[in-house]
């Protein structure tokens, strides 16, 4: 049983063999990530409920892995597919929208901007999916600024977005 545990875990933090690239495999992980995201049907509550399960599973099998790979290895690459899905998060599902937020994360991730670089020293699992979730939220807020500024007719307005949820959750 918990050869089955192990093997799983390292299964899920390589994103299902993405992160044995010989060549970029953040890239490799990302790309993974954006397939997957640009194939969902695009329901808020699936999209919702994929990241946290990206996030939850991402810290356990990251955890895992850096026992038998080390801290943060290269072949650890959930953290990427949490982080891309943060990225992508409310984007409108546009070619060159994703294309950009794929780029942007990259570059956030690549960079660590603002914490991203300290964040990533937090123990475990935890230090290996923080930065990435960090470079998803910043490269997710200049995504939503490109698709106000470029691409205005899909911008979702964050009053569209609280009255949605309002409504859903019943505050008002």
């Amino acid at each position: 049983m918990k050869n089955i545990i192990n093997k799983t875990a390292l299964t899920l933090a390589s994103g299902f063999g993405s992160g044995y690239s010989p060549v970029a495999p953040g890239t490799a992980g990302s790309l993974l990530a954006l397939v997957l995201w640009w194939l969902a049907p695009s329901f808020l509550w699936l999209r919702a409920l994929l990241l946290v399960l990206s996030l939850l599973l991402g810290v356990w099998s990251a955890t895992q892995a850096e026992g038998k790979w080390g801290h943060d290895n290269g072949k650890i690459v959930i953290d990427e597919v949490a982080g891309m899905w943060i990225t992508l998060l409310f984007l409108p599902k546009v070619f060159l929208v994703y294309l950009a937020a794929f780029l942007l994360f990259r570059a956030m991730d690549i960079v660590k901007p603002l914490g991203a670089r300290q964040i990533q020293n937090l123990k475990g699992g935890w230090g290996v999916v923080a930065d990435d979730v960090l470079a998803g939220i910043y490269a997710n807020v200049l995504c939503q600024i490109i698709v106000m500024i470029f691409f205005g007719q899909y911008a979702v307005p964050i009053k569209s977005l609280w009255q949605a949820f309002s409504k859903a959750y019943g505050f008002g």
